[in-house]
């Protein structure tokens, strides 16, 4: 380095002029007037332009070598642009740097696309060459906010006395839920770890070892198939707390909310958030996360319909199923072409059988099955669907909670076509009550909606034998703008009421004792109450900066296939080194290799 900075290509104003300075940084845009040469210096504080004149005849030579990203060193005076040549969209838009050095640390080739915001490459070869896609600002931007929340969720913590404890990222697979990535163990032949899940276990056993208030930012892994918002690595904020209930949870995690909002973006949040149990959320809006800034809530018609001679109405309800709609304010004018491409759209997007629809019409309400219903049962529908004249009422009908879930999609669907999302909003919402259990009809047993570990509501402990299905667990989500960003519950604490669940999910004493042994005897040795919460870090950023993906806020992400473009892994190994782990790969599998 023989021009060390004295300052950023972000910071010099004004106020600057007349100092002289030294900048580090890539070269973007290049411009020769002919005689005058211009180029924007940039590093991740910005971008400030510097002027070479042919007053020094060397210098203006080396000057013009440079090209587009170079990296290079500047010494020069501030100057003032004049009138006219300000730019305002920089802050270093009024200034400019005479340059009278310049070091060239490293040319390079032409990158393989512009290094400049809204490009239109597409993403894998931005993936394959993640170190240039890193050097664009909006890229840059992004993940200084990721840090910035950092700092201020480590703050939020430590300023309340949580310890900051990390846990092992090499563990035992004690599979539930996702498939763990697995880790051969070369001194103990046969035998692998897991990477974590979740830190779960780790944080209950803090518990019990007496640290009340533990918290970590760490790393996770889950090997399932992938989505916009997913990746096989994530990041989120473990917490856990002892002698404490929902109301500890809910309290303290709303103003973590509200402080990060506020130090990262400058929102300022509103609290305590609102609140809903998880049967309210799926009968209003067909979701355990609903998105809450528009609304399009829920009519059920099932109890009106219930005696209709339009048997897919009648004979849904009469088979346990619902029939529910929305209403689409000012939409009764959509034209048969737009909702016979709608219906098909429902169909292949939500499995629905059908649509069917009513229109809001001056002559009064136009019914697409209007010759298998009386006038005064469409009249009902209307009525509790809340339909004004000029509004569209969608329908559907279907087995719970099916028909639910379908409708929820359509509700979406609708926000989005037709603008009804405020998108300057962030609304935040306490999903609470939870089942306990969800029914498998696959393995034809309960599996745990949360984790094993989650504890029922105590007056729906005497359900546990008598109905399932029933119980209610302390268990909640905190859902942002329709993305769930958070969940936790209180956890069981007791053996017994443990010993009990395991019951119920068809686990036995011998394979309980082969996945959890070492927290059930941790248990016995005085376990406190307790309970806990975690937040992905990858969504929660993701929203805070408008970003479309996941990867988008991940500094080097994997691919929709779970791979790595930049580096090429996954990759085949050595021979030698599959021999040490004593490990052999199936022929079918080698030969597809090959």
């Amino acid at each position: 380095m023989t021009l060390k900075r004295t300052h950023t290509c972000g910071e010099l104003t004004a106020k600057n002029i007349g100092d002289e300075v030294i900048l580090n940084g890539w070269v973007g845009p290049r411009r020769d007037l002919g005689g005058v040469i211009f180029i924007d210096l940039r590093d991740r504080y910005g971008v400030t332009q510097v002027v070479f004149t042919e007053e020094d005849d060397q210098l203006h030579e080396k000057a013009e070598q440079l090209r587009s990203e170079y990296v290079i060193g500047i010494k020069g005076k501030v100057i003032t642009r004049g009138e006219g040549n300000i730019n305002p969209k920089l802050p270093t838009g009024e200034i400019e740097i005479e340059a009278s050095e310049l070091v060239i640390y490293s040319e390079a080739e032409t990158t393989p696309f512009e290094i400049k915001d809204d490009i239109k490459t597409n993403e894998d070869t931005r993936l394959k060459y993640r170190y240039l896609d890193l050097r664009r600002p909006e890229v840059q931007q992004k993940l200084m906010l990721r840090s910035k929340f950092y700092q201020s969720v480590r703050s939020f913590y430590h300023e309340r006395d949580f310890a900051e404890v990390e846990t092992p990222v090499l563990m035992r697979s004690t599979p539930e839920g996702a498939r763990d990535y697995l880790v051969p163990s070369r001194v103990n032949p046969g035998k692998f770890f897991a990477l974590p899940q979740s830190p779960q276990t780790y944080k209950q056993l803090l518990m019990v070892s007496g640290y009340d208030r533990y918290f970590q930012i760490v790393k996770c892994f889950r090997d399932e198939d992938l989505r916009a918002d997913r990746q096989p690595e994530f990041t989120q904020i473990d917490v856990e707390m002892s002698f404490v209930d929902e109301e500890d949870i809910y309290s303290h995690h709303e103003q973590l909310m509200k402080k990060v909002f506020k130090e990262t973006i400058g929102a300022e949040i509103d609290t305590p958030f609102p609140r809903m149990t998880y049967n309210e959320a799926m009968n209003t809006y067909g979701s355990d996360k609903p998105d809450t800034r528009f609304g399009l809530e829920f009519a059920d018609f099932s109890e009106i319909v219930k005696d209709a001679e339009f048997k897919v109405f009648s004979g849904t309800v009469k088979n346990g199923g619902g029939v529910v709609g929305i209403t689409v304010p000012g939409q009764g004018d959509m034209g048969r072409g737009a909702i016979d491409r709608l219906t098909d759209r429902v169909k292949e997007e939500t499995g629905a059988g059908g649509l069917i629809y009513i229109k809001m019409q001056e002559d009064g309400p136009l019914c697409s099955v209007a010759k298998f219903l009386t006038d005064e049962i469409v009249e009902q529908m209307v009525e509790e669907a809340g339909a004004r004249q000029g509004d569209l009422v969608l329908i559907l009908a279907g087995p719970n909670p099916d028909v639910l879930k379908q409708l929820g999609q359509l509700r979406l669907m609708m926000g989005k076509e037709f603008n009804l999302i405020d998108e300057s909003k962030y609304n935040f919402l306490w999903v609470t009550e939870f089942p306990l259990l969800e029914w498998d009809e696959e393995t034809r047993r309960y599996h745990a909606m949360h984790h094993p570990f989650t504890s029922p509501k105590a007056e729906d402990v005497e359900l546990m034998d008598s109905d399932p299905a029933k119980v209610r667990a302390r268990a909640y989500d905190l859902v942002l703008n329709g993305n769930e960003i958070g969940g936790g519950s209180i956890r069981i604490h007791d053996q017994k009421m443990q010993s009990r669940m395991f019951e119920l999910l068809g686990i036995g004493d011998k394979e309980a004792r082969e996945k959890f042994g070492f927290l059930l005897d941790a248990f016995k040795y005085g376990a406190p109450p307790h309970g806990g919460i975690a937040f992905g870090v990858d969504r929660i950023v993701m929203l805070l900066t408008g970003a479309k993906s996941l990867r988008d806020v991940i500094a080097f992400p994997k691919n929709q296939k779970a791979q790595s473009m930049m580096d090429n892994s996954p990759d085949v190994v050595d021979e030698d080194q599959l021999d040490e782990l004593h490990i052999s790969i199936k022929k079918n599998i080698k030969d597809q290799l090959s």
